[in-house]
């Protein structure tokens, strides 16, 4: 029987239509084209393609913008924001007008071409997120910003235009809505129950059977509302707001975590489009939001369409049932070593 579910993160609901109720096989997903290297512009020996890089790990000499690294991190060569924008504001009734300040940058993971976070080995996956925690402790120095949206776009149909593996940041000069939510459905939860949301939410996805992984720092589970078929959200164990405080032995954990996940979903539905969001705190007021606050990490995989009902009323149909979607990510065979 189809079910109604809210998600108290986002005060959002989806409907759970087991009547539909697909696995892995039922979702055929086209295999992109793929151009190769010689006209990519994040391949090494192409560096004067984009602009001026911000960040480069591994590189062994300091001659900027050259072969050699592990991970460069350049400004996007068509920004959504930039820091130099001019625009004024103003507010006129309904129209409201603010500034295009801001940062876009593009995270270019790996001098590989093919490779992705699947097949990324360890030490390359820990240099990626200690590039994202660098940039953002940087952008943190800038009071006109409030937030950083890091994200990674994996396939033309999750759009990603380029299909050399990279992750991309932008920052802005408001607390996006859907963060504005999540801080406020947050607080609303602690104030009523004296604990964190997210908190309770992976203590009872442990009572339902929908923890995919457990590992000494984190947990992957597919979420009781999942708005998409194996839909799946990857949370720190220990409460904590801030991304950009990681231990090492957390970030090396999640290095670990974050390359088996891909990967099973990579085994199962055959290198799949999707979509990975990163929920961290507000950047200026470091600490204020730490009691209610746990950031997390959102994978959506690119299986079905939005259609007419999600588009109009905000309610999406899931034909997967999480606990099922759970069940089948847990029995993808990987190898537990590698992740591969």
């Amino acid at each position: 029987m189809a079910q109604l579910r809210k998600d108290l993160t986002s005060r959002t609901w989806v409907v759970i239509a087991t009547e539909r109720g697909k696995r892995p096989h039922d979702f055929k997903v086209p295999v992109d084209e793929r151009k190769g290297e010689s006209t990519c512009p994040f391949c090494p020996g192409h560096e004067e393609q984009t602009p001026p890089e911000v960040l480069a790990i591994g590189r062994e000499n300091d001659a900027p913008d050259t072969p050699g690294w592990k991970v460069r991190v350049v400004p996007n060569k068509f920004p959504a924001l930039s820091g130099d924008a001019a625009e004024p504001s103003f507010q006129d009734g309904p129209l409201i007008q603010r500034p295009g300040i801001g940062a876009h940058e593009v995270l270019v993971e790996s001098p590989d071409h093919d490779s992705s976070f699947g097949t990324h080995s360890q030490e390359q996956m820990e240099q990626i997120l200690h590039a994202m925690i660098q940039r953002i402790k940087d952008l943190r120095n800038d009071n006109r910003l409030q937030y950083v949206q890091l994200f990674k776009n994996s396939g033309r149909k999750a759009g990603a235009s380029l299909e050399h593996t990279h992750c991309q940041l932008i920052a802005t000069p408001i607390i996006p809505p859907v963060v504005e939510e999540e801080l406020q459905c947050a607080h609303f939860y602690y104030e009523k129950h004296s604990s964190c949301v997210w908190c309770d939410i992976l203590n009872k996805a442990h009572e339902s059977g929908r923890v995919v992984e457990a590992s000494p720092h984190f947990a992957v589970l597919c979420p009781f509302a999942s708005r998409v078929p194996y839909q799946v959200l990857i949370l720190p164990i220990r409460h904590d707001g801030e991304f950009d405080e990681l231990s090492p032995d957390e970030l090396q954990d999640l290095a670990a975590v974050l390359r088996r996940t891909i990967r099973r979903l990579e085994v199962a539905f055959n290198n799949p489009p999707y979509n990975m969001q990163w929920h961290i705190s507000p950047l200026q007021g470091p600490g204020q939001y730490d009691q209610y606050f746990h950031w997390h990490l959102e994978l959506l995989p690119r299986l079905t369409i939005a259609a007419g009902f999600e588009l109009g009323s905000g309610i999406y149909i899931n034909p997967t049932a999480p606990e099922l979607a759970a069940q089948e990510l847990r029995e993808v065979k990987i190898d537990a070593a590698t992740g591969i």
